[in-house]
């Protein structure tokens, strides 16, 4: 439930912290948009109020900017140029990737790779559904 390493205390401050920052009113203002445009463009609202609960669910849980940041690269690069053959080769920290042995190249690259799906498959769902961010 708990993942190891946070506190029940480091969890309320996060929570705190949120609550501070206006992100529960930047979620609910972001929500409202998006339901009004995906009525007026005919899109299912419930897949919309859908893909902003996950993404609520995945920013609480992970909180995790390296994530976010990965995604941004996909995202142009897909904005870009599209889907393309040599994607995980373009997005391979090429110092990191060279610094390790055979296995530990191996592991990045499967990791990387379930990363670039993830974002990919994210991309797709906010195309569809025309979100604006």
């Amino acid at each position: 439930m708990i993942e190891e390493g946070k506190s029940l205390k480091q969890y309320c401050k996060e929570a705190k912290k949120r609550l501070k920052g206006g992100f529960w009113q930047s979620y609910q203002k972001n929500l409202n948009e998006n339901i009004e445009r995906a009525e007026r463009e005919g899109i299912s609202t419930s897949k919309v109020k859908q893909y902003y609960t996950e993404r609520v669910i995945e920013n609480i849980k992970n909180r995790d900017e390296e994530k976010e940041e990965f995604y941004k690269k996909v995202k142009k690069l897909l904005l870009e140029e599209g889907e393309v053959p040599n994607a995980i080769g373009r997005l391979t920290d090429i110092d990191l990737f060279n610094s390790l042995s055979y296995e530990e190249r191996q592991r990045y690259t499967l990791s990387l790779s379930e990363k670039y799906l993830e974002a990919v498959e994210r991309f797709r769902k906010e195309q569809a559904l025309n979100i604006k961010k």
